[in-house]
């Protein structure tokens, strides 16, 4: 895969965001190391970074819960602006919810001084990709938070999957409401299966499609240097099913399944069937062992592989490689990952933003990254 010319961000400025009243920095470098405490907001510079790309960032907080909040008092509206330069020349990216009542309050989003039509033109300036401690868990717990993983990974090269994901589970919201309701509207039920299928099959087909692509670069390794093969695997009927027929003949079956189990799912209070049933897994190919079997350390490393090929697939997508930003990443690496790790970021063309407690863990990274300390104020140059 052709590398990708390298998106950077050169100057990060926020208003009332969390933890910072103001905050202004310039970035020169393609590895940026931001070491400190905990508590002194390296991951809310990360979430606002993560903003400035599609969708609702690293941590997916409602754009309501983002402002920095005064004693007693509710949110603050909030601003985030990144001055980018890439493939395509300077750009200027702002998010926020500047000018609004704290309550209620919408993100708005601006490129190079006009609103922004919808997320795809925002996809098309700038991207962002990203591991943090919360994904530890994501192979020990329940499997929303897995499909909520994939989806991110979805949604970063298809930005309609967000609208095929929320419009199944609106329909599938008011066939549940019905069905508890005891109330058989026949035509009204029908009129809600038909959308829940319709957008079942087109969200899991996009979950299908984007684990194939990754699944040549994690299996090859081409992306993801001296981190583990791994395989992507989805668990999830309506996949299966296209994996055997076309997807208006899955539509049709889901459909009727659906109407079908009206009974058993109004006993049940949910749909047995649909987008919110699939689950995801990854293979450690090496050893043959499901993550879900990985010691904690190999599981980061398969979820460094991933964030890898992902990174691949947006660069050879849109044209440019994304930010990564790496959250902690180092923490349950052993001291030849971490350097396996160093290595494959200083092949990327990518500017990635990493963070930990000690500065120490970045020594390798000397002479390689900008680096900085954090404090409660700001970033200090190291």
């Amino acid at each position: 895969m052709t590398p990708a010319p390298t998106l950077r961000l050169a100057r990060l400025r926020l208003t009332d965001f969390r933890s910072y009243p103001v905050f202004e920095q310039r970035f020169s470098g393609r590895i940026v190391a931001i070491a400190g405490p905990n508590g002194v907001g390296k991951t809310n510079l990360l979430e606002a970074i993560s903003l400035l790309g599609p969708g609702r960032g690293l941590r997916g907080a409602p754009a309501r819960e983002i402002g920095r909040r005064a004693a007693g008092a509710p949110p603050l509206p909030w601003a985030a602006f990144g001055a980018f330069e890439g493939p395509q020349g300077a750009a200027e990216i702002g998010t926020g919810t500047v000018g609004e009542s704290a309550e209620g309050s919408r993100r708005r989003y601006m490129i190079d001084g006009e609103p922004a039509r919808n997320q795809a033109e925002l996809a098309g300036r700038a991207a962002a990709v990203w591991l943090t401690p919360q994904m530890d868990r994501l192979f020990q717990e329940g499997a929303s938070g897995r499909r909520r993983f994939l989806d991110r990974l979805v949604w970063a090269l298809e930005p309609g999957h967000a609208r095929e994901v929320a419009a199944h589970d609106t329909a599938m919201a008011g066939r549940n409401r019905l069905l508890a309701e005891g109330r058989r509207d026949a035509a009204w039920l029908a009129a809600l299966e038909d959308a829940m299928a319709r957008h079942a099959v087109a969200a899991v087909a996009a979950r299908r499609a984007l684990g194939q692509r990754l699944n040549l670069l994690l299996e090859a390794g081409t992306a993801t240097g001296a981190f583990p093969a791994a395989r992507m695997d989805l668990a999830c009927p309506i996949a299966a099913a296209l994996d055997e027929a076309p997807a208006l003949a899955v539509e049709d079956r889901l459909r009727e399944d659906l109407a079908r189990c009206r009974a058993r799912d109004a006993a049940a209070g949910g749909a047995a069937q649909g987008a919110h049933r699939s689950d995801m897994t990854l293979v450690h190919l090496p050893k043959g062992l499901e993550a879900a079997l990985c010691s904690t350390g190999e599981q980061k490393a398969l979820l460094v592989s991933v964030v890898l090929a992902h990174a691949a697939l947006i660069g050879a997508a849109r044209g440019y490689a994304p930010l990564l930003l790496l959250d902690e990443v180092a923490a349950h690496l052993d001291l030849a990952r971490r350097e396996a790790l160093y290595a494959a970021l200083a092949a990327l063309p990518a500017q990635v933003f990493l963070t930990g407690t000690e500065p120490d863990i970045f020594a390798p990274l000397l002479g390689a990254a900008e680096a900085f300390r954090a404090t409660p104020e700001g970033l200090l140059a190291a």
